[in-house]
């Protein structure tokens, strides 16, 4: 019995390689997929997760982008099936079908969301882990794609990376009233998320890279002195300077709407503030409302965890 299912099994191989050398990628697919189903039927992991990543990698090279991000999403769904722990080696291999797929293919938000569901194995993390994160944000980066790109960095404990990031955003997109819009808004999505050292970090690396900031403490522009100003509050975590800060610096928090809603968040994660009394919500505040929503969920798993992470819409993020 096992050697005629070897033998059926060295008939599809042959097969397979002689419809790549016609490359007839079509065939070629459903050989793949011929396969997948037999190596899964045996539990020949090892073996199968080589087999998909080979043959998705071979089909994006040569452009068959469905055919290729189809077995890549095989190459996930075997990672979750085996019960394969996340690591260093897969982040590698997925990132690099990632960022072979199509830009414009809805085959790759499949992809890419399945992985970051399975990166969260064993780990504290809810949704994704950071490294991965990482990974993708920069395959965005490159395609300047910075919506993407930000969002992943938010997620990631990248400070330095998604600084260099914003400053060329600014730099390329942005308006030169806008420079100190562009850290703030990431500093207190960090600062939501608890993850105060990825918040720390892109601070000082924003300011000590953009041409446009003078050095400092203190700065030019007020709203970067209130993020130095918060940042060295939480870290003393006296409510009394916290509640001062946001009074001192209202005028520049009025700047953009949401700041508000982010402060009442950081006021209740770090200084125990009470949740303020719900108000009628637009359609954007829904948006950010849904944003606080996932956080708490993630407080309740885990309330002493420094780093956490949530899922957020692109629009959120712009």
């Amino acid at each position: 019995m096992a050697s005629r299912y070897n033998h059926g099994v060295q008939r599809v191989l042959a097969k397979l390689e002689a419809s790549i050398n016609s490359e007839n990628y079509y065939e070629a697919h459903q050989m793949y997929r011929t396969l997948y189903f037999r190596y899964l039927g045996q539990k020949k992991y090892s073996e199968l997760l080589e087999l998909l990543y080979n043959g998705s990698t071979l089909l994006l090279k040569h452009e068959q982008y469905v055919s290729g991000a189809d077995l890549g999403i095989l190459f996930i769904s075997v990672l979750t099936q085996s019960g394969t722990e996340p690591s260093q080696n897969y982040f590698e291999k997925i990132i690099n079908l990632f960022s072979l797929m199509s830009p414009l293919s809805p085959e790759r938000d499949v992809f890419v969301q399945s992985a970051l569901r399975w990166s969260i194995k064993n780990t504290e993390y809810k949704t994704g882990h950071p490294d991965l994160h990482k990974k993708i944000a920069q395959v965005f980066w490159r395609e300047k794609n910075y919506i993407m790109a930000r969002q992943h960095f938010i997620y990631s404990r990248d400070g330095s990376g998604c600084a260099a990031m914003l400053v060329e955003l600014h730099e390329q997109r942005g308006y030169t009233n806008e420079v100190d819009l562009f850290i703030a808004q990431a500093v207190l999505q960090y600062l939501c998320l608890q993850n105060t050292a990825a918040a720390q970090e892109v601070f000082n690396s924003y300011t000590s890279r953009h041409p446009k900031i003078n050095s400092g403490p203190p700065y030019i522009l007020p709203l970067l002195n209130f993020l130095f100003f918060l940042l060295k509050t939480i870290e003393c975590g006296k409510l009394a300077v916290f509640t001062v800060l946001c009074e001192q610096y209202q005028i520049s928090l009025n700047r953009d709407p949401c700041y508000r809603q982010y402060l009442d968040k950081i006021g209740q994660l770090f200084f125990n503030i009470p949740s303020p009394r719900p108000r009628k919500q637009g359609l954007f505040s829904s948006f950010l409302q849904s944003f606080f929503n996932d956080v708490e969920d993630e407080d309740s798993d885990d309330e002493q965890r420094n780093t956490a992470s949530t899922s957020y819409t692109a629009q959120e993020l712009d």
